[in-house]
């Protein structure tokens, strides 16, 4: 728990800082794209709120080890593990010429320092054939690398609205860290309640009215965290199904997946373009902004904004409950996840066909 408040407050507290000083720095790290598909801000706002949450973790880290606390070796390994990812994502976030590419291999890079110092790796899926690909280290090594990259990809896909995917990021860490409990692995429960606490004091100044944004740096941190967690927790825990790390992670899995061939099979386009047609994008228009009606003022934007996100903190909780409820039952959290696949496809398709009533103006 001190970990927890630790991180929170060193987090809460260095944010304040950037926020107050953006004057500063706003010619490098202020979003000033107004334009873009993905873009749904009204001002100029920094998009350096990963640094205030790498930090958090630097402090947890160095208090833990000065008091000699258990598992701070594991937090500092952990961390430093994050820097290739973070790091790419935070020159992008400070240049904005950092290919997806480059960050992708960046995470790749981190997930295996990571797997290699805290034997992080999937060695399966409870799927025949695929198990006896994954009982091949290299094969296991590989495909380890490419699902943390994903992951942190799919965390910065998501990361659209204000508190929308810290939300989601601190949902699964709590889950996790629920599970880790059930098995009595504290070492897990501290570095989930660690990142929940850094991503909670982010959270205060993001939601709602977005003062800071995560950008692409703590986006890929807090997917390559909770990415790793979700393996270790079953590679150190037999009794966890490989599913529970899946399913407690299935909205931003799907929503990339769903978006890769969306993009490239349906429309055609390259998968890697920004992207307007995004689950959160389409409530966002056709839904929330219907709701407030034609007539908020500019400095009233951040109300639309903001009550998109509680729509896909539920839509991931359909997931994400089931997960905690039944995480050592395999076949139980198969067919979960196929349902929660078909009901994402399903509100996917009611909310691109809904339409605004005749008499909205």
């Amino acid at each position: 728990m001190s970990s927890l408040l630790l991180s929170f407050f060193s987090s809460l507290l260095s944010i304040l800082f950037i926020i107050r000083y953006q004057h500063l720095h706003k010619r490098w790290s202020a979003d000033s794209d107004l334009s873009g598909p993905q873009k749904f801000h009204t001002a100029s706002v920094p998009r350096i709120g990963g640094l205030g949450i790498f930090f958090a973790l630097l402090v947890t880290s160095l208090a833990a080890y000065l008091q000699s606390l258990n598992y701070w070796r594991e937090l500092l390994l952990l961390s430093l593990a994050a820097l290739p990812a973070f790091g790419l994502g935070i020159a992008e976030d400070l240049t904005k010429h950092i290919s997806s590419t480059w960050r992708l291999f960046g995470t790749a890079i981190s997930a295996g320092i990571a797997g290699y110092f805290l034997n992080a790796w999937i060695s399966n899926l409870g799927i025949a054939g695929i198990d006896q690909l994954l009982a091949i280290q290299a094969v296991s090594v590989l495909f380890t690398c490419f699902a943390v990259a994903g992951l942190a990809n799919a965390y910065n896909i998501i990361d659209g609205f204000n508190g929308l995917a810290s939300m989601i990021a601190i949902i699964a860490l709590l889950a996790i860290s629920y599970v880790a409990f059930q098995v009595q692995d504290k070492m897990i429960i501290y570095l989930a309640l660690t990142m929940a606490g850094a991503i909670g004091g982010f959270f205060i100044w993001n939601y709602p009215r977005g003062l800071i944004f995560l950008g692409d740096g703590g986006a890929y941190l807090i997917g390559f965290w909770v990415g790793i967690l979700s393996i270790l927790l079953v590679s150190r825990n037999p009794l966890v199904s490989s599913w529970f790390a899946i399913l407690v992670n299935a909205y931003p899995i799907f929503e990339t997946l769903f978006t890769i061939w969306r993009r490239l099979v349906h429309q055609g386009k390259n998968p890697s373009l920004p992207d307007g047609a995004h689950f959160h994008s389409l409530i966002y228009r056709r839904m929330v902004k219907w709701a407030y009606g034609p007539n908020l003022l500019p400095d009233q934007e951040y109300l639309t904004n903001s009550r998109t996100s509680p729509y896909l903190w539920v839509i991931s909780s359909i997931s994400i409950i089931p997960a905690i409820l039944w995480w050592k039952r395999p076949f139980v959290l198969m067919l979960c996840a196929l349902i929660f696949v078909v009901i994402y496809i399903v509100l996917y398709r009611a909310v691109v066909r809904f339409k605004k009533p005749g008499w909205f103006k």
